[in-house]
């Protein structure tokens, strides 16, 4: 029977999602959630009609439209040409696992019962996430400001039988839903449009899914900068527990005992070193890694809030009987975040390519470039031009997107968060940095190659048997773009 996830008010954690997403769970709107959705709505009906004061967004323009009203019999059409209108997403296309997790979160959004719309309206939505219904969306467009205003568009033209969505992988225009599922097009109520175009998802899904992806990453730098570091035959005095004690910052921690556990009975790191220091790359990774680990702490925690708030406007309290106009839209959380994200995770490359670097200097009885007769082969001499870059963009790409701002909407939307541009950088990063560290355990591999006959420890000697069955040891030339496909390859899938 298929599992299925029921929508309400407990928080949604990091874990559930994993665990909603990779087991394919269903969703199902609680009979918590039906109720707060039916109460908001049917509050919003008697207040349009008892009020003759425009509300914003239920019966006005929008932006720096607000304060033209619209009449009753035009509302359904004010909705749908705010989706229309709206829909000016351009650039790459949006990973559907990405459009994913945006339906995720704009159902559970919605579902608190603060933004005035039907149960029908979430009812699709949740039949787009269970079918696998992804619409299309484009990178480009969002300030981040008003929420993600162009991309969530796009995820609305569906529901309304316009735009594209892609089905296992296949594009097809919308209006075939009603053939494939039965789905007529909705005819969007009252508040509708915007409570579907305001919001964080494209933001936060984002940011999501880069979190996600950075969890596994961090666990791989730790384990990689440990091969590293036997590699390059390093003293292991620097993990000692009682260094960290004295500066006890989490992360730090955290990373010297991972390196001290993936070393564990190594014959390498027992062996007698006539290096008394080494090199910040290798010796400071506990408190590189660490500075990242704890950044990324703040990231994960700010994401857990937004992912469990109501990001529309107007907001409606039916308890208190207001309708507020705000601005939990607004995307500077989002954007800040992703910014901090970006250069912790850029750090983590960044010193990754440092130890490339060192490993095919030539140094600490490793053949130069890691290859046996070099002049005749170049070995590993490129791959670190290629990390080098790689980093280097990474640089460039942490350029904050949250300082800068551009007026839009005639002046009424005068500061805008950048979000957007915050997290389709960040995703940028991220991948590169899994680029670098497959880079990093390439060479490593190669390098532990040359301390034969003494081994590493049994956790790298067990990783490596398996690495090398994909990736295996660089005897003479060859290209190398294919082994370091390979390596980016093998980071995705093999599980530590």
């Amino acid at each position: 029977m298929q599992n299925t996830h029921y929508i309400d008010t407990c928080v949604l954690s990091l874990f559930q999602i994993e665990t909603i997403i990779d087991n394919k769970y269903k969703l199902a709107l609680s009979e918590e959630a039906v109720f707060k959705i039916n109460k908001a709505r049917h509050y919003l009906n008697a207040k349009q009609k008892e009020n003759t004061a425009p509300i914003y967004g239920v019966n006005t323009g929008f932006g720096s439209l607000c304060n033209i009203k619209i009449d009753d019999d035009k509302l359904t059409s004010l909705q749908e040409n705010l989706v229309m209108s709206h829909a000016c997403g351009t650039g790459d296309r949006v990973k559907d696992e990405i459009v994913q997790l945006m339906l995720l979160l704009k159902i559970q959004s919605l579902s608190y019962g603060y933004s005035g719309v039907t149960v029908d309206l979430v009812q699709r939505l949740i039949d787009f996430f269970n079918e696998g219904v992804y619409p299309l969306i484009y990178e480009q467009g969002s300030l981040g400001a008003s929420g993600d205003l162009a991309p969530l568009a796009h995820i609305s033209l569906p529901l309304i039988g316009k735009g594209e969505v892609s089905i296992n992988g296949e594009v097809s225009a919308s209006s075939k839903l009603e053939h494939h599922f039965g789905w007529k097009p909705l005819v969007l109520q009252s508040k509708e449009g915007l409570a579907l175009l305001n919001g964080t998802q494209f933001m936060s899904a984002h940011l999501l899914y880069n979190i996600l992806k950075t969890n596994k990453l961090l666990k791989w730098a730790d384990t990689i900068a440990s091969i590293s570091i036997d590699a390059f035959d390093c003293n292991m005095s620097p993990y000692d527990d009682l260094v960290h004690q004295l500066r006890p910052h989490k992360g730090q921690i955290e990373t010297a005992s991972n390196i001290r556990r993936i070393l564990k009975d190594s014959e390498i790191a027992k062996n007698y070193k006539q290096n008394v220091q080494d090199p910040y790359s290798f010796r400071c990774v506990p408190q590189v890694h660490g500075a990242s680990r704890d950044a990324l702490r703040y990231v994960e925690q700010t994401l857990l809030t937004e992912i469990n708030s109501v990001t529309d406007n107007p907001n409606v309290f039916v308890e208190d009987d207001k309708i507020i106009s705000g601005g939990n839209f607004h995307g500077q959380p989002m954007a800040i975040s992703a910014d901090f994200m970006a250069i912790a995770m850029s750090e983590i490359g960044n010193i990754s390519e440092r130890r490339i670097y060192q490993l095919v200097s030539g140094q600490r009885g490793l053949p130069t470039f890691l290859i046996n007769s070099p002049g005749l082969n170049s070995g590993f001499m490129i791959p670190q031009y290629t990390a080098a870059s790689i980093a280097s963009q990474n640089k460039q790409l942490c350029t904050p997107a949250s300082v800068d701002s551009i007026v839009s909407s005639n002046g009424q939307e005068d500061h805008v968060s950048m979000g957007a541009n915050a997290v389709t950088k960040l995703s940028k990063v991220v991948d590169n940095v899994e680029r670098i560290l497959a880079i990093e355990l390439f060479n490593a591999s190669q390098a532990i190659y040359f301390r034969a006959p003494l081994p590493s420890s049994p956790v790298v000697m067990e990783l490596l048997s398996h690495f090398r069955s994909k990736v295996p040891i660089v005897r003479e030339d060859k290209i190398m773009s294919t082994e370091i496909q390979e390596a980016i390859l093998f980071l995705r899938n093999h599980k530590i």
